[in-house]
């Protein structure tokens, strides 16, 4: 034992631990936590739920006092008979701007935890249930906002622009008190509720701008059919164009040519003497509207997910790839880096695939609305049969009404669904690309999948040089090229080569198929959001069921809004209406002469019973001949009976039944004593 004396040791000493253990500081996760704005969402809805009830009876009662005055003349607006807001002269940003808030609320109750504002019960079972009640909720909720421009009074329009600026100035009050939320994103529902302020806002300066220009100004257009946009469509038909004469012929375009042709084939340019019907214009803004919302929601439902996974990558991830036998580094911490990279990659391929069906579902909607006005200008001519393959014409059906009620929200939902799929799709596509050749070949490592296409090459060649074979010699030794015809030639030699590359033809063929796979797959995901093309071919599109909603769709249009027709009904109404004024103001002043001068006008009594009877006589003449050349309208008379299958089939006479089809036409001419009876 020596005399050293034995060395201390501070057992309270980890400066060895802390050199190291040390870690770098980690930035905390940010909670957002649920905030309560001042102006209560329950509070609130109530509020307004009265005030828009109140308005409603208070433009009731207006309306049908104004109605009184008018004695009830037929056809006179009220709150649940508004003037035809969907017509093709009403005023469109109102219609426009009511359906994109019904849309942005769907896609909040969808997520949001409490559905129906009106209560604050947020238990899992009952959930669904205010989803519903919901969805019944809000239309009624926004009916005020419609109805208030649609009924052309200035009280309306002070309703409309209360209803409007209140909306806004409570909705910005509660963002501005809670812009950030617990739900996926925290600017998320800050996002979502832009376009619910731009809309808003619209109808808040649309309405007093009304207000301003007074109802006067719109009574030369409260009525449809004195719109002058039918007018001037008739004449733009009956007006003479120039014939274009084509200097190059079309087989001989330039390159530079059809790109232009192909970008301007994209773009929606409006015409004057054309306009979209109401419904189709609302369907692209409510589908462009649908298109911000579904990438909104594609974007903020994952990227923050990743963002969290990125953050919390740590050495354990080496240990759980070991367990997979997967070794991507010895030092744990070039694994730690290898994967956060890896999980940046895997960012920014959702971000691309996002962006990618955004553009494409942009550019689809861009083409929808070019060819809807090509559709509709097809039909207006009569050409049904050319566009959509189908025998019929274009009538008022059971089904038509009911896929004209459903096409925008068909529309709608398509896109939303197309867009997700897409984005997956896409987003699959890029990751095989990013991981299985673009990093493989950037580190040169891991060329599993290059590998496997390397070890083919024979096959490869083999393929390629079947292909090239068959097209040199299709070429130069099949095809004869005799005084600027094409013929074929050496039959011989062309049954032969048939017969030797059979087999390989059989893997060409495999080729093929897998390649009609891919761009089978790869065309109807793109156009899966468009209605006005079919997925099927021109045989099977009835068993499109978005395809026949749209054609169905069209046909209602066009039946009952075809601006030739339109413009002929107004006409008609309106050469009636001065004939009749005309008529009464010359009967008013031969009664004040006769009153004036004591005597009777027996002859001018006599003149006027000759004119209305040969006017009777001229009006059974015009119906007869009217009858005769459609008997489809004969069951639309009325004290008429006729049986279709005796009188017309599809509106054509049964030759089988001349005779019976003589007595319904001479008891129709019969009937008609005066133009009133039609």
């Amino acid at each position: 034992m020596n005399g050293s004396e034995p060395e201390l040791i501070n057992y309270y000493d980890y400066s060895d631990w802390y050199s190291e253990h040390l870690e770098p500081t980690k930035t905390p996760v940010e909670v957002v936590e649920p905030c309560d704005p001042t102006a209560d969402e329950q509070l609130f809805h109530i509020c307004i739920a009265a005030i828009s009830l109140v308005a409603m009876l208070v433009l009731a009662v207006a309306t049908r006092s104004k109605n009184m005055c008018q004695s009830f003349r037929r056809g006179s607006p009220s709150i649940l008979n508004p003037i035809n807001f969907l017509d093709h002269t009403q005023n469109r940003g109102l219609a426009i701007a009511v359906f994109t808030l019904l849309f942005c609320k769907l896609c909040v109750l969808v997520i949001h935890p409490v559905p129906l504002p009106l209560t604050k019960d947020q238990t899992p079972a009952l959930k669904e249930l205010w989803k519903i009640l919901a969805i019944f909720y809000y239309p009624l909720l926004y009916y005020p906002l419609l109805v208030c421009g649609t009924l052309r009074s200035k009280l309306g329009y002070v309703f409309g622009s209360l209803l409007a600026w209140t909306h806004l100035a409570v909705l910005c009050w509660q963002k501005f008190d809670c812009p950030k939320t617990p739900e996926m994103y925290k600017y998320y529902s800050l996002l979502n509720t832009l376009p619910q302020m731009a809309c808003f806002a619209f109808l808040g300066f649309q309405y007093p701008l009304l207000l301003l220009k007074g109802s006067d100004s719109n009574s030369k257009s409260s009525e449809d059919l004195d719109n002058d946009y039918y007018k001037e469509y008739v004449k733009s038909l009956l007006k003479k164009r120039p014939t274009k004469t084509s200097t190059t012929s079309k087989d001989h375009t330039s390159l530079a040519d059809r790109i232009s042709n192909t970008i301007k084939s994209y773009m929606y340019k409006p015409q004057k003497d054309f306009l979209l019907p109401l419904k189709l214009v609302i369907s692209g803004a409510v589908s462009f509207m649908a298109i911000y919302q579904v990438m909104l929601l594609l974007i903020c439902s994952v990227i923050p997910i990743l963002h969290i996974v990125r953050a919390g990558i740590n050495e354990d991830i080496a240990f759980l790839l070991l367990g997979f036998d997967i070794v991507l580094h010895e030092d744990r911490q070039e694994v730690v880096k290898i994967v956060i990279h890896y999980t940046w990659c895997l960012e920014i391929c959702y971000i691309c695939a996002a962006t990618l069906s955004t553009v494409v579902s942009l550019l689809m909607l861009m083409r929808s609305m070019v060819l809807h006005r090509d559709n509709l200008k097809v039909l207006y001519k009569g050409r049904i049969y050319n566009e959509f393959n189908i025998r019929r014409k274009s009538r008022v059906s059971q089904f038509g009404i009911v896929n004209w009620m459903g096409f925008t929200g068909s529309q709608v939902a398509v896109i939303c669904l197309a867009m997700a799929i897409q984005t997956v799709m896409f987003f699959f596509g890029f990751l095989v690309l990013v991981f299985l050749v673009f990093i493989p070949i950037l580190y040169g490592q891991n060329l599993l999948f290059l590998q496997i296409l390397g070890m083919l090459w024979p096959l490869w060649l083999m393929l390629f040089l079947v292909v090239a074979i068959q097209h040199v010699t299709a070429q130069f030794a099949f095809v004869k090229k005799d005084a600027g015809t094409r013929n074929l030639e050496n039959r011989s030699s062309l049954f032969l080569l048939s017969y030797l590359l059979f087999l390989l033809n059989i893997v060409v063929g495999v080729v093929v198929g897998l390649l009609r796979m891919a761009v089978t797959a790869l065309y109807n995901i793109i156009h899966m959001g468009r209605l006005d093309i079919s997925l099927l071919n021109r045989a099977s599109q009835s068993f499109d069921p978005g395809y026949l909603c749209y054609t169905r769709y069209l046909k209602m249009e066009v039946s009952q809004t075809h601006p030739v027709m339109k413009a002929f009904c107004g006409l008609l109404l309106h050469s009636t209406g001065l004939e009749w004024s005309a008529g009464q103001r010359i009967r008013d002043a031969e009664e004040a002469c006769s009153m004036q001068s004591g005597i009777p006008l027996v002859h001018q009594e006599k003149r006027q019973h000759k004119a209305s009877t040969a006017r009777k006589a001229r009006y059974r003449w015009h119906l007869l001949l009217t009858l005769v050349n459609n008997p489809s309208v004969l069951g639309y008379r009325k004290h008429f009976q006729s049986p279709a299958s005796d009188s017309g089939i599809n509106g054509s006479f049964n030759r089988s039944s001349k005779e019976g089809s003589k007595k319904a036409t001479d008891k129709a001419a019969a009937s008609a004593d005066s133009p009133e009876t039609n």
